[in-house]
């Protein structure tokens, strides 16, 4: 047998938290002496220790841990245990990212607000586009709205292009219009591609139509791409221009890490 100090550095625990399980039940020294109170472990008790730790780490209630272990739960049911406990972490996290990433960026908005720098917006003419791709609706024009829709579209796209061994021969546009048929709020999302042939088995053919827009160059991720928006429909009105709803992305440049992204965004104005 070994002491509750070796126990405790074995387990990785405090001897604060031995002496609290000892208390509760949870967990009871091989031998307490009568005399001094002091505690021995048997090294087999690792097991038992390893299985209340990991099942409190999942955010059960002591109780609940040692009602669980009581009833001998196998390395299986907690590797099981464990698994779903970690794949929900996960999720959480990168729930957290994205919106510490939209948090930052409406802070970008605001600090901008009292930065009387000029945009750097340039407009410009382009001309009608034939692109094949594919269409989906969005609730709103936010990015957390928008975000979803569209990167759920392009890999049915590639899955497309794949199975016809079509290539794209230029850099995807992503098309944006109202949807007032479906709600004042609602927003036609197009995922696209020019191509060199026809039609594309599996795809729509889409007509982006041209006009006078205004345009800025975004770098970064997608997740600030808002601020970029802002400042461009900002420049359009106060200009004395109008807005017509319509707004196009061309993803320029694009890696595995969006911190590297070049995005050209266009509005679409009226003078």
């Amino acid at each position: 047998m070994i002491t509750i100090g070796d126990f405790a550095k074995l387990g990785r625990v405090s001897v604060r938290m031995l002496r609290h399980y000892d208390s509760i039940g949870l967990l009871t020294p091989q031998r307490t002496d009568p005399h001094t109170g002091y505690r021995y472990y048997e090294v087999s008790q690792l097991q038992r220790l390893n299985r209340v730790v990991a099942l409190k780490d999942l955010g059960l209630r002591l109780e609940e841990v040692r009602r669980i272990v009581d009833d001998e739960l196998t390395g299986s049911d907690l590797r099981a245990m464990l698994r779903l406990r970690h794949a929900e972490i996960q999720s959480q996290i990168r729930h957290d990212q994205y919106r510490l990433a939209q948090v930052e960026a409406r802070l970008r908005l605001i600090e901008m607000e009292t930065d009387m720098s000029t945009p750097t917006v340039l407009t410009k003419t382009v001309e009608p586009i034939k692109n094949v791709g594919l269409r989906a609706l969005a609730s709103s024009q936010t990015s957390d709205d928008i975000g979803p829709v569209i990167q759920s579209l392009y890999p049915q796209i590639m899955a497309a292009f794949g199975a016809t061994a079509v290539t794209p021969v230029g850099p995807s546009v992503a098309f944006y219009s109202p949807a007032p048929e479906q709600s004042e709020d609602a927003v036609w999302v197009h995922a696209t591609f020019p191509v060199a042939s026809g039609p594309v088995t599996g795809l729509d053919t889409f007509d982006i139509p041209g006009g006078e827009v205004a345009s800025m160059i975004h770098q970064g991720s997608m997740d600030s791409i808002d601020s970029t928006y802002q400042e461009l429909n900002r420049w359009v009105s106060e200009q004395g221009f109008a807005l017509n709803g319509q707004a196009r992305e061309i993803y320029l440049e694009m890696s595995d890490d969006q911190a590297d992204w070049v995005t050209e965004v266009q509005v679409d104005f009226v003078r």
